[in-house]
This record gives structure tokens, sequence and C-alpha cells, in this order.
């Protein structure tokens, strides 16, 4: 199996990738997301989930590990094969995808195309005690942030009256977003969020 890709991106479109590596042109199956990463003619590195059966052979590649984990997570789900969780990661960050998985938010799940009412109480379901991976990523992502703005502006939020966990999900996607950024500013732009 193959683990990452690392070449010239010869060919990009908001569904696939064509990465040329040591002479040879790979297919590659991305999300939007991760789409939005990249540029054409460039070097870049995805890392990749392969997809072998008797009757098919696909690449899956991704802009981090991070993304590439919540699509194996939703492959397992049943009934969410790799261009479903492929589409949903295409509609909702990863970190808005855990949020609508752990506030057991249906409603963000059916609004991607295709997913209705049973699939999203089933991804709620059958991942909601299999995020942990992505708690241990977050606290790792908010320790390396500017502590202070953050514990400020969690603070302010909570004292408003919005739940402490997620606060804390929306203010560590805003900093990792918005390197230099005011306390009023977060404060202001997390409201948006929550």
């Amino acid at each position: 199996m193959f683990e990452y890709i690392k070449g010239l991106l010869s060919e990009l479109t908001p569904a696939y990738a064509v990465v040329e590596a040591n002479g040879i042109g790979y297919f590659i199956n991305i999300t939007v997301n991760t789409y939005s990463k990249l540029k054409k003619g460039q070097e870049c590195k995805l890392v990749l989930h392969e997809i072998l059966r008797e009757d098919l052979h696909a690449i899956y590649g991704f802009e981090n590990l991070e993304e590439r984990e919540m699509f194996r997570k939703l492959i397992t789900v049943n009934g969410v094969g790799a261009n479903t969780a492929r589409l949903i990661l295409s509609s909702l960050s990863v970190n808005m995808l855990i949020q609508a998985i752990s506030e057991e938010n249906i409603t963000v799940l059916k609004s991607v195309k295709g997913i209705g009412n049973k699939t999203a109480q089933r991804i709620i379901i059958e991942l909601k005690d299999k995020l942990s991976d992505f708690d241990i990523q977050i606290s790792q992502i908010s320790s390396s942030l500017n502590n202070t703005l953050h514990k400020d502006a969690l603070n302010a939020l909570t004292m408003l009256g919005f739940s402490k966990p997620n606060v804390d999900k929306v203010l560590i996607k805003l900093l990792k977003d918005n390197n230099d950024i005011g306390l009023e500013e977060l404060i202001k732009l997390a409201l948006n969020y929550l």
C-alpha cells in the first residue's frame, strides 16, 4: 500500500489530480478541500489511501493526515463508500465534521449532497466514539497557538453562554487559519460559527 506521493502536479481539477513521479503519472482522486491547497505545475505531496478490489483500483489523495484519517473513518460506516466520504470531505472541513458528529448535528451532515437522514444518523452513531484521535490532534494544535489569545477568547465566549468544547474547536480553527488576529476580531469571527 502507498503512504504518500511526491511529484509534479501535471493536472488538477476539483475531483482529481495527476501527479508525475519518476516519469509515471498517477491519477489520484481528491477532495475540494485538498484541491484548494494545490497549484498546477508545482511540486506537491499527497498522503494516500489505496482501494484495491477485483473490480476497482483507486487512489485517494489528501493534503494532510487528518483528512485521510477522517476519510478512513467515514468509509467504515455502513452505507458510506469512498466517493461518498470524498463528497463529505469536499463539503465540510475535518473540524466542521468532527463538530457535527460530536454535537449530533444531523442538519449539517444532511447539507452534503446525497446524504439523507439515515446515513447522517449512522455516521453519528458509528463515529461519535471514534473521534478521540482527532481530540489529541486538536489539543496539540491548541498548545502550539497563542495560548493567551485563545484563553481570553475562550473565557469571553463561555461567559456568553457557549459550551466550552464547541468554543474551543472554533477558536483552534480560527487561530490556525488567522495568524495575526486580535482578540476582538477573533471573538467576532467565532460568534459567526457558534
